[in-house]
């Protein structure tokens, strides 16, 4: 199951990449999907993040340097997680905090992507 999610995440964000990237950005949603895909068994099951997952939150975190990348990211992450109905919104909220990351984009359902700094 947890191999289907990701097989499917993967679709989803390769689908989002080509129509959700605004032009400025430097990252796009493939870059996003690689840093996040290790993290799927932690966002529907809980407990802790595995070090491969975090790993990939602090190179997501050391590519969004802009206010163009943190939408990007954002609404990358916000569509993978709203094709997903068993990612576990407080799961996603603690991400950054229980990997010791500082990441600038937050890992929502419903944040509304255009209003981040």
């Amino acid at each position: 199951m947890k191999r289907a999610v990701a097989i499917a995440l993967v679709a989803v964000l390769a689908t989002v990449q080509m129509v959700a990237r605004p032009a400025d950005a430097a990252i796009d949603c493939g870059q996003v999907q690689s840093g996040l895909s290790p993290c799927i068994p932690y966002l529907t099951g809980g407990g802790n993040p595995a070090g491969s997952c975090c790993q990939g939150v602090r190179h997501l975190a050391s590519m969004v340097t802009s206010k163009e990348d943190r939408r990007a990211a954002c609404q990358c992450a916000k569509d993978a997680a709203n094709s997903f109905q068993n990612i576990k919104d407080d799961a996603a909220a603690q991400l950054p905090g229980k990997c010791g990351v500082q990441l600038n984009v937050p890992i929502s359902r419903t944040i509304d992507c255009s209003g981040l700094n």
